[in-house]
């Protein structure tokens, strides 16, 4: 096993394993990226070596996916955690010191969709918090177009709309 490939499995590792909520491959993907630890490919290779071993978990979306670790994940981590250097270690707090809200918000408000069999689409919105939920919600479109805009207009208003179906229902 390779050197860098196996720091960079112990880095995602321990990034799982700081949160309580699940972190999605662009996240997580943009920390490394940003601190040149290695490439896209790089990263995207680590990712699948993760899940296949059984390390980390991984729910698809149409755009996205998120990573959650596994007890083997943790117990794995455990015993190498000390070959992830402090430097490496504090750039990860540090960075969920200072993202800690967005992070949990972009794993938490959840849009997807997908072609039914009557042709056509169902979004699925939700508001997750950990691993229960808040609101989950399917809407029938006619077309991908309107799919995608709920999808987009979901993350940017659940909120909103949460707040607004909570007044309404509970009068």
């Amino acid at each position: 096993m390779s050197e860098p490939l196996t720091l960079y499995r112990l880095m995602i590792l321990y990034m799982l394993d700081k949160v309580d909520f699940p972190l999605t491959n662009t996240q997580i993907t943009n920390f490394i990226l940003e601190k040149d630890y290695t490439t896209y490919f790089t990263v995207q290779q680590t990712f699948s070596e993760l899940v296949d071993s059984g390390l980390i978990t991984a729910e698809s979306t149409h755009n996205n996916t998120l990573y959650r670790i596994t007890p083997e994940g943790q117990q794995t981590l455990k015993f190498f955690s000390d070959k992830i250097s402090d430097a490496i270690k504090e750039d990860i707090l540090h960075f969920f010191k200072d993202n800690q809200m967005t992070l949990k918000t972009e794993a938490s408000v959840i849009a997807d969709y997908y072609k039914t069999p009557g042709g056509d689409y169902a979004v699925r919105c939700q508001i997750r918090n950990k691993d229960r939920s808040v609101i989950d919600l399917t809407i029938s479109v006619s077309s991908r177009e309107q799919a995608m805009a709920v999808c987009q207009n979901w993350k940017k208003q659940s909120s909103d709309i949460y707040a607004l179906l909570m007044d309404e229902l509970i009068k």
